[in-house]
């Protein structure tokens, strides 16, 4: 820090200690407070004018209403104290007064970059904590600027410098150059919250069509405003090009993945496959489409479970869309009767079962059909159409089935199920073996030792034929 820098800094100390004991501090610390006290009376008594008002609810009334509510009394409060600075000037030292006009307008600056942030992207969870960081950084840049060190911090961090090609690039260099390129993508992003808005309200435009103008326009956006925001500050983009080709073909070759999903996504959107709320399978997932993303679709099955499907894999694989045109979908249940009831009667009652259900449609209308003749009994099949695929199968199968249970119990109509009859016949004889000598029942390898083997396969044959005799 130089010698003027050290006065300056030195002489506000003076003044500001010189005015704390002079009696004339209690005339600024009681325009300041009425400054602060008139802005707030102000601020309050406008914001309940303005709710109290016949004002239609819309987007417009909204945002006034919020960007009012936090730069209203910031405002107010520095064209005050600027007055009150200029009255009392002509007659004692106002150094009080010239230290809260920059923390005003530093508060002013710092509530109006972060309504206009949170208008451009919304809730987000980062922006509480780029507002602290915005915060500190707006007040330590006043705080330098009151001390007088604010130039020397300039001068030290344009000191530090390097060269890109024919460029030469400063530690303050980049940092205007990043603060330029913040406040351009907060314009940026601020217009394409606009533009949301306003397609959110055009009548006749397709949902999809409405995301890929809004993404398209976002990028198209953002890149101007990068390509804006640098030359503004004096960075060259020509000195850029060489690296930005090395840098596109090294992202080209490790990101093609990535890459195809973007254009994969691009392309879900436009041709209208898929759309939100829409029942598809793909693969082993099956759910009801929740969000499109550009890199990824996200699909919830009917257990609640997400998944995360790539739109490279929806662009690129079969999918089956149970809802691309009509959301109709068959419902085909079994049923199986014993040859002994009365078959015409059953398939009236799975009919009439069906119709009593909500969730069924009544066209097409339910029908029962005879699929054929089993060994236990006899197949019949119910065709019903359901309009809401999304609810899942499973609760309508359920109340179907119950239904069809307590019909058939009802009626005498039986359900078939697997019988098996074993007869056991009498114990075997003993066999006698010439050359072997008595086999008995009980342990069949008793004989010659040497024969003992072939004793096992006969006792194993004689088995085999006895096997034929029991009925199953």
């Amino acid at each position: 820090m130089n010698v003027r820098d050290d006065s300056r800094f030195a002489l506000l100390l003076t003044e500001t200690w010189r005015d704390l004991q002079s009696p004339a501090v209690l005339w600024q610390l009681a325009a300041l407070a009425g400054c602060l006290l008139l802005a707030w009376l102000f601020a309050r008594s406008t914001l309940l004018r303005f709710a109290a008002g016949n004002h239609v609810d819309t987007p417009a009334y909204r945002l006034g209403r919020s960007g009012l509510r936090r730069v209203l009394f910031p405002l107010a409060a520095l064209v005050l104290v600027i007055g009150a600075r200029a009255v009392l000037g002509e007659f004692h030292n106002v150094s009080l007064l010239n230290v809260a006009v920059p923390l005003l307008i530093s508060l002013a600056l710092i509530r109006l970059v972060m309504f206009a942030l949170r208008q451009a992207v919304g809730r987000s969870s980062w922006i509480a904590s780029f507002e602290r960081i915005f915060a500190a950084v707006a007040w330590s840049v006043v705080a330098l600027h009151i001390v007088g060190w604010l130039p020397q911090v300039i001068r030290g961090l344009d000191s530090v410098s390097f060269t890109l090609g024919s460029q030469r690039l400063s530690l303050w260099t980049l940092l205007q150059g990043i603060a330029m390129v913040l406040l351009t993508l907060l314009v940026a992003l601020w217009a394409a919250g606009l533009l949301e808005r306003r397609l959110a309200t055009t009548a006749g435009l397709d949902e999809n069509v409405r995301i890929v103008m809004l993404r398209v326009a976002k990028a198209a956006l953002v890149l101007v405003a990068v390509l804006v925001a640098l030359p503004m500050v004096g960075i060259d983009l020509t000195t850029l090009s060489v690296f930005g080709g090395a840098l596109g073909v090294g992202l080209g070759f490790g990101l093609q993945k990535i890459a195809a999903n973007y254009v994969s996504g691009f392309i879900i959107l436009l041709d209208r496959s898929l759309r939100i709320g829409n029942m598809i399978s793909v693969g082993a997932e099956r759910g009801i489409v929740t969000q499109i993303n550009t890199r990824y679709t996200v699909i919830r099955a009917p257990s609640g479970v997400e998944s995360l499907v790539p739109n490279e894999v929806l662009v690129g694989s079969v999918v089956q869309n149970e809802t691309y045109t009509d959301t109709r979908m068959a419902v085909p249940l079994n049923f199986q009767v014993s040859y002994g009831s009365d078959v015409e009667r059953a398939m009236a009652i799975l009919v009439e079962v069906a119709r009593a259900q909500p969730r069924v449609l009544d066209e097409p209308a339910p029908n029962a059909f005879l699929a054929g003749f089993a060994d236990s009994g006899i197949n019949l099949r119910l065709g019903l159409w359901i309009a809401d695929p999304q609810e899942g199968t499973l609760g309508v199968s359920s109340d179907i089935n119950l239904a069809v249970w307590h019909r058939f119990r009802a009626e005498g109509i039986e359900f078939p199920f697997p019988q098996r009859e074993v007869r056991l016949l009498s114990p075997l004889p003993s066999v006698v073996f010439p050359e072997m000598g008595k086999v008995s029942e009980a342990n069949p390898a008793i004989g010659d030792p040497t024969r003992a083997g072939g004793a096992a396969r006969s006792r194993a044959a004689l088995l085999r034929d006895d096997s034929e005799d029991i009925d199953i």
